[in-house]
This record gives structure tokens, sequence and C-alpha cells, in this order.
């Protein structure tokens, strides 16, 4: 409903204070870590960040991007999981002798979904450079695809420079952009079917036997380090790297009470605990992470569209003079565990101080904000309750007053009065005029009714 004038109320609403501080703050949890992400996939809520959108050096995270990609051609029906592929000279150009490997040989055949189990569960970078030249020809248009799509998908701090994610300075993404690329890979069930998988067996080649993989994620699979203090029960994947310059990397997910994560540590370091254990943090962290996800927060009902909020005084209608407002929708965020609803802060703003009849139910009318502290959880509109006709004599009552008010009709007004008195001033002084006059001529007249000289002859 359009209204000629809009004022800015801010009625602050303090119906639920509490000076008690959290038994957990979200600000007391801190991630040993270059950069750390944890988001909540349902409402796409952060849950934790820490220079999530700083540039770091991804590793080999970077091949859930070149995954992705494979993962599209073969929707767009470029290429299909059964089809065949044998490995050219030309991927393995480039690839450095100590890097991660499933053995893939020059000439070697094998099928793309072989090859994604290759590359997403013992990350074997080889593996990258054969299905970037199955996808686009060579590595360089399909480096150009990866840094388009990353585009598109709104990544503002990414650049890729190779498939495999092998270290180049011109290499970089952030936290925050591969949560982006990673919610779009787990789009696709064949991804995280296979980022899931502890290990998988590749059927014998063209050129070797069949090979075990086993998963390079400990927190599905302590095959390679033989100790469970990594294994995560609600753990479902993705993906690990590790470089000199990157430190050590992972981005995962975990299910827990129907509610599903993604984490993402970057630059993390790998340390001798006092006892004599090594420990890769970007395991260790992941695990804190979670845990501070699924425990220390929890999804609550913050307003509901059965709640009437307040009063707003209505002009021009003689049924009423206020009209219930209530929110447009209902809100619910993850919020902290110990969050109470006595611990929220209501912020209402009214687009005026008062509204005119006729109002429509469902018009709105104004905004309510949810926070705490220096949280803010939401902002829903504010809509009538139910319809409120005007009056015909109060709205024409208005119009004669509104068009009296008028500056012109004002002047108007004043120069009708001036002319008036004008008028009546010019019509008195000529009345007294001519009173004067006749009154002047009666004075000085002779009285010839008793004449009687004589006539000439």
């Amino acid at each position: 409903m359009k209204k000629e004038r809009f004022l800015s109320l801010f009625l602050i609403l303090t119906l639920f204070a509490s000076l008690t501080p959290f038994a957990y703050a979200k600000d007391s949890f801190e991630a040993d870590a270059r950069a750390a992400l944890l988001i909540d996939v349902e409402s796409g809520e952060t849950l934790y960040e820490k220079a999530a959108h700083e540039r770091n050096f991804p590793a080999s995270i970077t091949k859930v991007m070149t995954a992705l990609l494979v993962f599209e051609a073969v929707d767009a029906g470029q290429l299909r999981l059964d089809q065949e592929i044998t490995a050219r000279e030309s991927a393995f150009e480039n690839l450095a002798s100590d890097g991660s490997t499933a053995g893939i040989k020059a000439g070697e055949t094998m099928t793309v979904e072989n090859l994604l189990n290759c590359l997403l569960i013992v990350s074997a970078n080889e593996a990258a450079h054969i299905l970037a030249e199955a996808v686009a020809g060579d590595i360089d248009a399909f480096v150009a695809r990866m840094n388009e799509r990353a585009q598109q998908l709104g990544c503002t701090d990414t650049h890729f420079a190779n498939p495999s994610g092998l270290h180049n300075d011109r290499h970089y993404t952030s936290a925050w952009d591969i949560y982006l690329i990673t919610r779009e890979a787990m789009t696709h069930e064949g991804f995280m079917t296979i980022v899931g998988r502890k290990a998988y067996t590749v059927p014998a080649t063209n050129i070797a036997k069949e090979r075990e993989l086993h998963s390079t994620n400990y927190l599905i699979s302590t095959w390679r380090t033989g100790w469970p203090g990594y294994y995560y029960e609600d753990a479902r994947g993705i993906k690990t790297g590790s470089t000199p310059e990157a430190g050590y990397c992972l981005v995962a997910t975990a299910v827990r009470a129907n509610r599903q994560l993604i984490s993402v540590v970057l630059g993390a370091e790998r340390v001798t605990l006092d006892d004599g254990t090594i420990q890769t943090r970007s395991f260790s962290e992941t695990i804190r992470l979670f845990d501070h996800g699924f425990d220390d927060f929890k999804r609550m009902d913050l307003i509901d569209t059965d709640e009437f909020i307040c009063e707003v005084p209505v002009e021009l209608s003689s049924e009423t003079s206020y009209v219930v407002v209530h929110p447009a929708e209902a809100l619910s965020r993850m919020v902290p565990a110990d969050l109470t609803l006595d611990d929220l802060e209501r912020t209402v703003s009214l687009y005026a101080e008062s509204v005119d009849a006729p109002i429509a139910e469902g018009d709105e009318l104004g905004v309510i904000t949810i926070s705490y502290g220096d949280t803010e959880y939401g902002t829903v509109p504010l809509i009538a309750l139910n319809d409120v006709s005007a009056s015909w004599l109060l709205t024409k009552e208005r119009e004669v007053k509104e068009f009296l008010a008028r500056p012109w009709v004002k002047f108007a007004a004043i120069g009708a009065a001036v002319l008036v008195v004008g008028v009546a001033v010019m019509s008195a002084v000529l009345s007294s005029r001519s009173r004067r006059y006749r009154s002047g001529r009666r004075g000085s007249s002779y009285n010839y009714t008793g004449y009687r000289g004589r006539r000439k002859r």
C-alpha cells in the first residue's frame, strides 16, 4: 500500500533481555590453522570463521573443482562414467615425482569412474591431468574452465593454475570459495559416494593388475595411520591436501541427528605432542570444529507468524483506531546451545507513526529484527493482521483540510479577504460621502412656499 509520507520510527521493544553471558561463547573457540570455516548445510549459516576470505594455497583440495567439472561434463553428455580413457604422455608433464599418485601409466586405459576414484580417494595427480584432457582437450583449456566456473559460483578470491593443486604462486583460493565449490560438487550423488569411501578396488587394466585404494582422509579411514584418534563417526568425506607451502588442508562434511556441517581448514600444521604422538592438525582441528558445531549450537525458532507484535495507529477509519501487525514469515536460526528466547532483543521499525485507512490484510507496515549482542539473526517484514476500511466523511474532511492547507489556496484566501475588506472599506467611504453631500444640500435650500410677489405685467 502506497503512502504519501513515510517517517522513520524505531520502537525498541526490549521484550527479552538478559545480562547473563553464554556458557560457551561463540568467540571463545579458536581454530589452530591459517584459515577455517564451519557452515550449517541446511541454512547456509556460518557457525565459525577465521580468515575465511583470505587467500591461501589449497593443495589437493583443488581436485574438488576438477571433479565438479568432470561430473558436469557427464551431466552434459560429454562424457560417460563407464567411458574408457587412455592416458596420454602429455598428462604426466610437470607432475612432481614425489606427488600423490595412483600409479597410472601413459597408455593405460581406465573408465572415467575409476579415474574419479583415483582422483578423490588417493588424490592422484596424474588422474587429475588425464581427466582434464578428457574434458577440455588439454590442461590449459581445462584450467580456463576451472577459473570460469569459479567465477560463476561466486568465488572472488580464487585463481587456479592447474587441475591437481601442485604448488604455484598463482594458484590460490580461500576457505569461503572452497566451501562454495564443495557445496556445488556435493549436489552430485556420485561425488558424495566416492569421497565417502574408505577404500576402493580399481579393476585390472590393460597395463596393471587391480589395485586397492585407501582414503587419505583420516576422519573416515585409519588404514594409513593405524591410529583411531582421528576417526570421526559422523564424518562423510571429503578431500585432503598438503604441500609445504599450503600446509595441511581438509574440506570435510559430517552428519549428526539430521544436521549436516561443512568444514574447511587451511594451513594447519603437523606437530609432535609431548607423548611423542605426531598430530596432523587439519584432522584434529576439523574434529574440534565439528564438535563445536554439533554440541554448541542448536536450531531455534526465533519468531512465528502467529505472534502479535504491536498496534499501529490508524487514521481515516471510524471502525477502529489501530491495526495489529504480525510477522510475515517464521524465522529460525542456528544459535548457541544455551541461548534462550529471553536472551534475544527484538527491534521494531515501523514505516510511519500512523497509517491511513483503507488497509488491506497483509500490507507491509514495518520490519522486526532479531538479535543478540552484535549478532543479528534476521529481519522479518511486519504485515497488517486484517482489513481496515476508510470512513468517507473522515476522508473528505482530510481532503478539504489538505486542500485548504495548500499554499496557493492560502494565498488566494488571503487575497480574497483583502479584496472583500477593501470593497467594504471603499463602500463605507463612498456611503459616508454620499450622506454628507445630501445633508449639505438640505441645510442651504430656500422655502418658496409662502412667496407672494407681484406678477409682471
